[in-house]
């Protein structure tokens, strides 16, 4: 890759010189690529994390060294040594407090965000960048599988489980092209410099780290200004002005609701998929086919086909690419789907995504029962958006709501979910501890079953789905 690179203010090393990773929070869904990453490319990759989930343990099968104790003695020796070649990366979500990484800070070793590592390495590749408060992880998944399939042989960092690549990365030998996920948290995606940017939304969120909602647009406007000159910005036709700056870009605009450069022309429900028409600049076109239920996938699907047309792909083969696309994991993904029950998981942890998700199943099963069990995640999202929170939550017919997910956080006096759950004005609602939620569905049967949240809720999956499939087998 050359020399090093000056960025931020931060010296980087050559990354074809580093033999050593070290990631804190190496369990989180960004980092865990980054570690894929590194880890085909031939370095030592170790790591820590506070919790044991199903991505680490896939790690550690791959070859990543794990370990769960906040215990500076299980520090690589390398790493401690502040060796030539050694890289060590951490999350911002790792608390301050942390042992580790106290004790890095204290030896003199240099320590970078992913996003910064992220950055360098995207700036060897024609960069492709999705940003936005929701949509950005089925989106850029989508835009990676369409290439994929199209022959367009690109890399991709994905922020889920991508279903049709069964990875959070896509590495091919030879690409040109990365499709990444721009993270507006921390203000992380100002270390890109993408030559296409998508932003999908700008509904407000993470007020914990922007002092309100145009603190936030201006780090958007601020991304928007990091695109290449030469580069175009794909976005919301109703985000234009927000996102203005004195910067000369190529636009294009997309829209399910109104006129844009790219917009909907017509949809229709067969065989339980949605086909659209699509009006382009240049003709209307016809029959695609988005294979996720939810009007919120068929804006992201109009997205990569925006890409994938501003690269000049052939229609027909972006059409069945899409037709293909599988979703994410934690995306609106079923579990069970049987005519007496069905149970889906999505990692909707904020009022906009739990309206979208809750109203796509309605749609789907306008005669069921939908049962909601929900963790809210941090308490300051749950504070600044309280009232938010209980109007999507009471779309459901019954919520089981779970304690407050900390994450990075310390406790907010007067914020929980007691109080979250008085706000919420259906009838069917109840608190449970997150080890009470397996008992009760034992003893009660769900009709059409969603767990909701961006927390640890995904542990109870597995749990639910043997005692949901047990029943499933009683129905017969």
């Amino acid at each position: 890759m050359g020399k090093a690179h000056r960025k931020n203010g931060l010296n980087f090393m050559n990354i074809n010189n580093i033999h050593t990773v070290y990631f804190l929070g190496v369990g989180g869904i960004g980092m865990s690529a980054l570690a894929r990453y590194f880890l085909i490319k031939g370095c030592k990759v170790y790591g820590y994390d506070k919790t044991k989930t199903s991505l680490t343990e896939e790690l550690e099968a791959e070859g990543i060294v794990v370990h769960y104790d906040e215990d500076v003695a299980l520090i690589p020796d390398a790493v401690n040594n502040n060796e030539e070649g050694i890289l060590v990366v951490y999350t911002p979500a790792i608390p301050k407090n942390n042992k580790e990484l106290l004790s890095l800070q204290q030896s003199g070793v240099k320590l970078y965000k992913r996003s910064e590592v992220l950055g360098l390495i995207s700036q060897e590749y024609f960069t492709i960048a999705v940003a936005g408060t929701h949509g950005k992880t089925t989106t850029s998944s989508m835009i990676a599988h369409v290439l994929n399939e199209c022959g367009v042989k690109c890399n991709a960092f994905l922020g889920g489980i991508s279903l049709n690549f069964n990875s959070n990365l896509l590495l091919n030998e030879d690409a040109k092209i990365v499709v990444v996920e721009a993270d507006e948290f921390d203000r992380s995606f100002l270390t890109l410099k993408p030559n296409i940017a998508i932003v999908t939304s700008l509904d407000a969120d993470h007020l914990d780290i922007y002092e309100n909602k145009n603190e936030m647009h201006n780090a958007y406007k601020a991304f928007v200004e990091k695109i290449n000159p030469t580069g175009t910005l794909i976005t919301k036709q109703a985000y234009l002005s927000t996102l203005q700056t004195n910067k000369e870009l190529k636009t294009l605009t997309y829209s399910i609701e109104r006129e844009a450069d790219y917009s909907l022309k017509s949809k229709r429900v067969e065989d339980g998929n949605f086909l659209i028409d699509i009006k382009t600049p240049s003709d209307i076109s016809q029959n695609m086919v988005i294979g996720l239920p939810g009007i919120h996938n068929i804006e992201n699907g109009l997205a990569a086909f925006v890409v994938a047309d501003l690269l000049k792909i052939d229609r027909e083969k972006i059409k069945a690419a899409l037709k293909s696309y599988k979703g994410v994991k934690r995306r609106f993904e079923f579990h069970i789907k049987t005519n007496e029950l069905v149970y889906i998981d999505d990692y909707a942890h904020h009022p906009t995504e739990l309206t979208f998700a809750i109203s796509s199943i309605k749609e789907l099963y306008p005669n069921k029962k939908i049962t909601g069990v929900f963790q809210p995640h941090l308490y300051s999202r749950t504070r600044d958006f309280a009232d938010e929170f209980a109007a999507s939550l009471s779309l459901l017919d019954e919520l089981i709501l779970l304690d407050i997910y900390p994450a990075r956080e310390l406790p907010i006096a007067s914020v929980n979910s007691e109080m979250l759950l008085e706000k919420v004005t259906i009838q069917h609602k109840k608190l449970l501890q997150k080890e009470e939620v397996l008992s009760y569905f034992k003893a009660n049967q769900p009709e059409v079953l969603v767990t909701l949240g961006a927390g640890d809720i995904d542990t109870l999956v597995q749990p639910l789905k043997i005692i949901l499939n047990a029943k499933a087998v009683n129905y017969l």
